[in-house]
């Protein structure tokens, strides 16, 4: 086998692939009646973008030594990344379901030592660049042309550590390690720009010594441009990518009620976000 990227299935477009990962979060929310669905639809082109264009894995082979790691410091978006590994066929489908549940592989808290695919254990905010960091030097001190991408979230901008682990990766000129923001501007406390994410972003990472964009994270086409460049980039520095995204992105009455950080979804309304996505279903 090549140490090419690993697809489960190359000639699905990335836009069907984000539909898809949109789809399963939502049937994985009504398992549950509940779950950061909002979070999951927004961020679902920025996962598409990583399985289905950027990523080297082998679906067969979750540990497989030659992969890029893709670390989920905002371990509440477990319900999207686990759509994207079952999409990308490292999770099986037929365990959807499970959701939730006890004894299920997929937790509603993202753990690295339940599912196949999560690298680590999330939701401690503002602690996965660090890790990413400590992974990328090792990465490197081995060899390896790995890459280690790191989702994390715009309230984690809050974070000290985050800043921390930013200064370290420009120290160690990680240039094998891509941070991607969401950027939906929601935090458990309200919106994020009345906390502590004021200003233009992309400058103060700039700032810090970053190679930094700033991107429409719901635009497939910008964030694959972004993710190629990211890639690309011969300069000895970190990269950062921020996505802003629309919470519950492809489900319009979803879209339109007023944003907060955990989108209340009522019993009856599943189905029906359900078939407002299967309208806008990519050919």
């Amino acid at each position: 086998m090549t140490d090419a990227p690993q697809h489960a299935g190359t000639n699905m477009s990335l836009e069907l692939r984000a539909w898809n990962i949109r789809r399963k979060a939502l049937l994985m929310g009504e398992v549950q009646g509940q779950g950061y669905i909002g979070q999951a639809l927004g961020v679902a082109d920025v996962l598409a973008t990583s399985y289905f264009h950027a990523m080297t894995y082998r679906p067969e082979d979750p540990e497989w030594e030659g992969r890029d790691r893709f670390y989920l410091s905002i371990g509440h978006y477990a319900i999207a990344l686990y759509a994207a590994l079952m999409e990308a066929g490292i999770l099986p489908e037929e365990e959807l379901p499970t959701y939730g549940m006890d004894d299920s592989r997929m937790p509603m808290s993202g753990m690295a030592s339940y599912t196949p695919g999560m690298e680590i254990t999330g939701g401690s905010l503002g602690h996965g660049l660090g890790i990413a960091v400590g992974a990328a030097m090792g990465l490197k001190r081995k060899g390896s042309g790995s890459f280690v991408y790191n989702l994390m979230s715009d309230g984690e901008l809050g974070e000290g550590s985050t800043w921390e682990a930013v200064m370290s990766a420009v120290q160690w000129k990680l240039d094998n390690l891509i941070c991607i923001v969401d950027f939906n501007n929601q935090q458990a406390d309200g919106p994020s720009r009345d906390a502590l994410a004021v200003g233009p972003e992309a400058p103060k990472w700039e700032a810090f010594g970053w190679h930094a964009q700033e991107v429409d994270g719901n635009d497939l086409a910008a964030v694959v441009a972004a993710f190629d460049t990211a890639r690309n980039l011969t300069e000895p520095k970190p990269r950062v990518i921020i996505c802003n995204t629309k919470m519950c992105k492809g489900v319009d009455f979803l879209e339109a009620r007023e944003s907060n950080h955990f989108v209340r979804v009522e019993a009856d309304e599943w189905s029906k976000a359900l078939a407002k996505l299967e309208e806008g279903k990519p050919q």
